[in-house]
């Protein structure tokens, strides 16, 4: 399955960060690599069965974030005896083992869209059960507009139509600007430091897979799993002026099953849109997150287990 075009020349690339792969967990997943339009090199976990009768589950992460954010709840799914699931995480370009683009305005959803399409082809998805985590719920609700065909039900992760305007402030503040931490315990500090108010409760564990999921190690020395150039993309933006609300991409979807969670926490997601979402999608299916923000992690049973469980019961619908 790997691309056949080469890549084109990045700051990094996908080959010369291996180490950031989990290495813990490398017997239960297939690191898979495929090539963009421009030739651009993009990576992804694939777990599970290659061949399935039931739809696949495309997890999309978050703007900075990569696909070993989705592994424990890949992993659950992959795994589950009464039908296992074929799970693909998508690392979008400049992010986690895809190469960075020497043009940092292609860190765009437009182009983002195209690539996740790419990836899809590739794999012989035709339908697929998206979980979009922030960014990548946006990418779905893009979806709706070019290939509404590929989706057959949808996990968004604390977001929705409409985003708020302060928690994209919150997220500039940070974003490709974080220090570079000399150990993984430095690490966590630095994201507690930035992050403890909107998850106060989070465990050791919850704290450490966050870490590895900023940061990868290589010679010796932690680097961000991202390419800095992406502060760009939000930088000279108006963020305190309310992007458009997307609310025709989401009531496109009321036929399909579509499950809801917000951090309780969240300054992305505001409980009067979930309210609103439910509003315009009577079947739409909502789980509050407690003591949790933007956005809930999937290594909490309390996030994970009623993903899956939605996933199990809409899987069962395709097949029956």
């Amino acid at each position: 399955m790997d691309a056949t075009k080469t890549a084109r020349q990045a700051p990094r690339k996908a080959a010369d960060a291996a180490a950031h792969a989990d290495t813990s967990a490398t017997q239960s997943f297939r690191d898979v690599y495929i090539s963009a339009k421009d030739g651009l090199k993009l990576h992804v976990r694939e777990y599970g069965p290659t061949v399935s009768d039931r739809p696949a589950v495309v997890c999309l992460p978050g703007m900075a974030r990569t696909a070993a954010d989705f592994h424990d709840l890949a992993e659950l799914l992959a795994n589950d005896i009464q039908q296992p699931h074929r799970v693909i995480c998508v690392d979008y370009r400049g992010r986690g083992l895809s190469d960075w683009d020497p043009d940092w305005t292609n860190y765009n959803p437009f182009v983002e869209i195209d690539d996740l399409q790419q990836v899809l082809s590739a794999l012989g998805i035709d339908r697929a059960i998206f979980v979009g985590t922030s960014r990548g719920g946006l990418l779905v609700l893009g979806l709706v507009g070019v290939a509404p065909e590929l989706i057959h039900a949808v996990v968004f992760n604390d977001v929705g139509p409409v985003v708020e305007p302060q928690g994209l402030v919150r997220i500039r503040g940070y974003l490709g600007k974080l220090p570079i931490p000399d150990s993984y315990d430095e690490a966590i500090a630095i994201l507690k430091s930035y992050q403890d108010a909107q998850f106060p409760s989070l465990d050791a564990h919850d704290w450490e897979s966050m870490a590895h999921g900023t940061w990868y190690e290589s010679e010796g020395k932690l680097t961000l799993a991202y390419d800095p150039a992406l502060r760009n993309t939000l930088e000279g933006v108006d963020l305190e002026k309310a992007a458009p609300p997307l609310w025709p991409m989401f009531e496109a979807m009321k036929d399909l099953p579509v499950l809801a969670l917000r951090g309780e926490r969240s300054d992305i997601l505001r409980q009067e849109t979930l309210d609103e979402m439910k509003a315009r999608h009577e079947t739409l299916e909502v789980v509050i997150v407690p003591d949790q923000g933007h956005t809930p992690v999937m290594t909490h049973s309390e996030v994970s287990g009623p993903i899956a469980s939605f996933i199990n019961r809409v899987s069962i619908t395709i097949t029956a």
